[in-house]
């Protein structure tokens, strides 16, 4: 993975920086801020804020990433507390740092119609594009999407397309010997029409399957104890799904590229930005 920062001045102790570009992120998604560890340089995560879903760090999804450790925002607020680049994952995140200096990247995660979606009193699209884009112009942020169809509905068309994967190295054989399929989603309930899940629900009817994420209103589901436990779970389940609606999610998540590196075939509904290959990867 690599971000757009700025490079650090070659002479960074002169500067009274860090011998290593020094980094913040305000804690989001564990699973996508983890792949940051593999950059090498120190950094910091905003942990405990409120409204998140997981107010703190959740283990059961990915270690603490290495050469990193959890702060409070009150922390950032330390006298003399620099970073060289700060990674945001929303606007409120960006409001949340504002009291610092240092380069600032937006990364985009979700589509502006699930964001609007989701909330009731959401303003105009129009105009959350143009309130975003005049204050990274004021603040010389750069802005960052985890698929070019997210950024795009952000009003970054062409813009700058940072894709997570996963490492098959760290995934033990796949055996697939559980006669099940596997889902792994958070807060579904409130999700149904982005993860399209009337139809998951007619399609996977009368095929057993195994829902692992936080969903504490549905019994019987439960999250992974920690990576490894998922990494399990993974390998033992014979397939794999993820549907979504094709004008609010895009056909593939972390968790379906995961499942992919676990060697699971995937199957969901016809998606435009899928990468399961009908027949080959899944159907």
């Amino acid at each position: 993975m690599q971000l757009p920062c700025p490079p650090p001045p070659l002479n960074m102790k002169h500067h009274g920086l860090h011998p290593k570009p020094r980094l913040l992120t305000l804690n989001c998604h564990e699973a996508w801020i983890y792949q940051l560890g593999s950059l090498g340089y120190p950094l910091d995560i905003v942990d405990g804020l409120p409204n998140r879903h997981v107010p703190s760090w959740n283990l059961g999804t990915r270690p603490i990433p290495d050469l990193s450790r959890l702060i409070t925002l009150a922390d950032t607020h330390a006298p003399h507390t620099k970073y060289d680049c700060i990674i945001a994952h929303s606007m409120g995140d960006l409001m949340d740092i504002r009291h610092l200096p240092g380069a600032r990247i937006l990364v985009i995660h979700n589509r502006l119609e699930s964001r609007i979606q989701s909330s009731p009193n959401a303003p105009d699209p129009h105009q959350v594009k143009q309130t975003l884009k005049r204050y990274l112009s004021l603040i010389g942020g750069s802005v960052v999407a985890v698929s070019a169809s997210k950024g795009e509905s952000w009003g970054f068309s062409g813009g700058t397309v940072v894709v997570f994967g996963a490492d098959i190295q760290h995934y033990p054989p796949w055996h697939g010997d559980t006669a099940a399929g596997l889902r792994i989603a958070n807060q579904i309930t409130l999700k149904k029409e982005i993860l399209n899940w009337n139809f998951h629900q007619n399609a996977f009817k009368d095929i057993p399957v195994t829902l692992v994420g936080d969903n504490p209103d549905m019994p019987g589901v439960h999250p992974s104890k920690n990576w490894e436990d998922l990494k399990t779970i993974l390998s033992h389940h014979r397939f794999f799904i993820h549907t979504a609606h094709p004008q609010l999610e895009d056909g593939y998540n972390m968790a379906t590229i995961e499942a992919m590196a676990a060697g699971l075939p995937i199957l969901g509904n016809i998606h435009p930005t899928s990468p399961v290959e009908h027949g080959v990867s899944g159907f």
